[in-house]
């Protein structure tokens, strides 16, 4: 059944602890506590928020990272145990949602590239991996195993992530569409002129609410006892990452953002009887569908841990 009433987002445009774990998780706290009172349902951050993007990769060659990849692999989080106890707190405090975009460390030492779901009493409510890293991103995380694509319920209304450019896949679009999504959420790094467009796409092709979150972080927030970090990041004025935040809803519309080049958060009120009404001409999973032509196989385990 399609979701009605209002479910209110913010999605966080802040800059991290850049690769300090506990630091930027003081920041998630203190931001879920503010949209708590703001009346958030749902408090989203960008990609790999926790511990911060490593925008290293694109800089430099994989035999001169190690020192980077050593504490980006340290600081990253582990879902199983105290590491989130302070977002875990602060999503019980304020009673919303929180989907947070982290780096997750396995006990093999493996990492991925996940946002972890918890639920307004504090409590993991599911975990999506992406499914395959981007280029020079394969030189850190792993391709996504286990919970993939999953869909958690937030009081009647469904709630999807695909993270950077896994929205650019179809068949995981068409997926989600499928397990009946409400909102998605797109945290990202991507800056580029086609990332808002691409936004606006694809609530216009799934009818659903979308929510782009990105960082905001300058060459100056990069710790300088990094190797080299002095020469890589360089320019007082530069960004890594300038953020362009942004809520779209069924149909295209831009209802908040893009946020650019500031710290700050993007807020909206979703009207979810909008839903229903744009699916009215367009329904990618019902009247708009051929089944009898076109079939999608997934091959999830539905495991929302």
């Amino acid at each position: 059944m399609t979701a009605s009433g209002e479910f209110r987002v913010t999605a966080v445009q802040a800059t991290p602890a850049y690769l300090d774990r506990d630091g930027t998780l003081d920041i998630v706290a203190d931001h879920v506590a503010k949209a708590g009172a703001d009346g958030a349902n749902l408090v989203a951050f960008p990609e790999s928020f926790v511990p911060g993007y490593p925008d290293f990769v694109w800089r430099m060659p994989i035999t001169e990272d190690s020192g980077w990849y050593e504490r980006f692999q340290d600081q990253a989080v582990e879902i199983d145990g105290p590491h989130l106890d302070k977002a875990r707190a602060a999503a019980e405090a304020a009673g919303v949602w929180v989907a947070l975009g982290i780096t997750e460390r396995t006990m093999s030492g493996t990492l991925y590239n996940s946002v972890v779901y918890i639920d307004d009493h504090g409590e993991i409510a599911g975990l999506h991996r992406k499914l395959i890293p981007t280029a020079a991103e394969r030189t850190v995380w792993s391709n996504g195993q286990g919970p993939m694509l999953t869909v958690v319920d937030i009081g009647g209304v469904k709630v999807g992530s695909l993270i950077c450019w896994e929205n650019y896949m179809p068949l995981a679009r068409a997926a989600l569409y499928e397990k009946g999504i409400d909102v998605l959420l797109s945290p990202t790094w991507d800056n580029s002129d086609e990332w808002v467009p691409t936004l606006r796409h694809i609530a216009k092709e799934g009818r659903v609410f979308v929510v782009g979150v990105t960082a905001c972080i300058r060459d100056s927030d990069v710790p300088t006892d990094l190797p080299r970090a002095k020469e890589i990041y360089d320019d007082p004025d530069g960004f890594l990452s300038r953020g362009n935040t942004t809520i779209v809803a069924p149909g295209g519309e831009i209802l908040e953002g893009p946020l650019v080049a500031q710290e700050g958060t993007v807020t909206a009120t979703l009207d979810l009887n909008r839903i229903a009404a744009g699916r009215r001409s367009f329904d990618p999973v019902g009247h708009y569908a051929r089944p009898d032509v076109l079939t999608l196989t997934d091959n999830t385990n539905g495991d929302p841990r």
